[in-house]
C-alpha cells in the first residue's frame, strides 16, 4: 500500500487512511496491509501544517517491487504546482504496474496531468472541482460523489473522504465485516450519507455579470421569501422579460428561476445550521410548501434538510 505525498501535503490524507488500513489490519488479525510512504525523493516531507513525513520508498525506484494499491495525496495549491515529467513518468509507471491506484482530494491533479483518469469518473474537492472540469475535460468529473470507483481506478473528495475511500478498500479486500468493525473502531460512518455537496460553501449565489444585474442578485440575495419570477425581477430590472432572462442566462451562466433556487438553498442551510426546523427554514426562504422544499433541498444538497440539520445540531431528522 503506497501513498504518495508531495511536499505541503495535506497530513490528513495521508495518516488517515493510513490509520483506516492500520485498523483493519488489527481488526483482520493479519498483515493485510503494508503502508509504505512513497516520496519523489529521499529524507522527509513538510505537511502544510508543518509536521513532517519520513519517506520510506521513493517513486520510481528501480529496486522497489509494484505497489498493489497506490493513492495519490493531496495537497494545498496542487492545481497550480508545476510539474516534472520524470515524476509524472514514474507515476504512470507505478500506476501501471498496481493493480489499483487513486487519489485523495486534490491529488486528483497530479494523476490527471500523468494521463491517469483520462475517460474515467472521479471526484475531487469541491472547491476545486471547477478548475479540475477546466483543466481535464477529458475526464468525467463527479462533483458530488464521496468515493469513485472505475475500473483500477479509487478516487475520494477532499480530505476526510479519504477515509471513507480507504474504508471502501477495506470492504474490497476484507469483506464488509472487517470494514464495519475498522468503521466503529474509529467511531466513523461505515456509508456516510449524502454526497460532499452537503460540505461545500462554493458562493453559486455570488453575484456575476453586468452591475445592474449584480445589484438585483444582492437584493435576491437579501431577500430570498419575496416573489422573484422573471416577470417580477425584470421589472425590477427594468427590461422586457424575455430580454432580462436570456441577459441573465447569458452573463450568469444559469436561468432565474435556477440561479434564485440556489439563492434560497444556501439561506435555508444556514437557517438549518443554526438548529431551525426544516418547515420554518423553507418558509422563510421563498419555497411555497414543506415537500418542495425538501425535494429542491436533496436535488440539491444530497440530504434531506431534516438530516442535514440533523448532521449540524444533533436534532432529531424528524423535527419538522
Amino acid at each position: 500500500m503506497g501513498l504518495l505525498a508531495v511536499e505541503g501535503v495535506q497530513l490528513l490524507d495521508v495518516s488517515g487512511p493510513a490509520d483506516v488500513f492500520a485498523e483493519a489490519n488489527v481488526q483482520s488479525g493479519s498483515a493485510a496491509y503494508a503502508i509504505s510512504i512513497v516520496g519523489i525523493a529521499t529524507g522527509s516531507i513538510e505537511a502544510s501544517s508543518g509536521m513532517r513525513l519520513a519517506v520510506s520508498e521513493v517513486l520510481g525506484d528501480p529496486d522497489a517491487k509494484p505497489f498493489d494499491t497506490l493513492l495519490v495525496a493531496g495537497a494545498p495549491h496542487m492545481d497550480r504546482r508545476a510539474r516534472d515529467e520524470g515524476v509524472l513518468a514514474n507515476l504512470r509507471t507505478a500506476a501501471d504496474a498496481a493493480r489499483r491506484y487513486g487519489s485523495v482530494c486534490t491529488g486528483a491533479f497530479l494523476l490527471a496531468d500523468a494521463g491517469l483518469l483520462e475517460g474515467r469518473r472521479v471526484t475531487t474537492h469541491w472547491a476545486m472541482a471547477d478548475r479540475f472540469a477546466s483543466a481535464f475535460p477529458g475526464v468525467n468529473l463527479d462533483i458530488d460523489a464521496i468515493h469513485v470507483r472505475d475500473g483500477k481506478v479509487r478516487t475520494a473528495a477532499g480530505v476526510t473522504a479519504g477515509l471513507d475511500l480507504a474504508l471502501a478498500l477495506v470492504e474490497e479486500d476484507l469483506g464488509p465485516e472487517i470494514a464495519r468493525r475498522v468503521a466503529s473502531q474509529l467511531v466513523m460512518y461505515f456509508r456516510r450519507p449524502g454526497g460532499q455537496l452537503q460540505y461545500s460553501r462554493s458562493g453559486k449565489g455570488r453575484p456575476a455579470g453586468r452591475s445592474a444585474l449584480q445589484d438585483l442578485q444582492r437584493w435576491v440575495s437579501a431577500h430570498p421569501a419575496d416573489d422573484h419570477s422573471v416577470a417580477i425581477l425584470a421589472q425590477r430590472a427594468g427590461i422586457s422579460p424575455r430580454h432580462f432572462a436570456r441577459l441573465f442566462r447569458d452573463e450568469v451562466g444559469v436561468t432565474p428561476s435556477a440561479w434564485v433556487e440556489g439563492v434560497r438553498i444556501d439561506a435555508a442551510r444556514r437557517l438549518l445550521e443554526d438548529g431551525h426546523p426544516p418547515k420554518l427554514a423553507g418558509a422563510r426562504c421563498g419555497f411555497s410548501d414543506v415537500e418542495t422544499f425538501r425535494r429542491a433541498f436533496q436535488r440539491c444538497i444530497g440530504v434531506t434538510p431534516a438530516a442535514y440539520r440533523s448532521h449540524y445540531t444533533g436534532k432529531g431528522s424528524s423535527d419538522w
